[in-house]
């Protein structure tokens, strides 16, 4: 079983870390976001009826 784990990853380890380089990329992208989101010091959009 773990021969063939082995196997499977040699065989495709390039697509395996270009996947991990992806989805940590895309990870960091969204807290990247979120942090500056959370953070930022602007007023909310007020509607006034006349």
């Amino acid at each position: 079983m773990l021969s063939n784990i082995t196997e499977f990853v040699k065989k495709y380890q390039k697509d395996i870390i270009l996947i991990i380089i992806i989805v940590l990329l895309f990870l960091f992208s969204f807290a990247a976001g979120f942090i500056t989101a959370k953070y930022q010091n602007k007023e909310p959009i007020q509607f006034i009826e006349n």
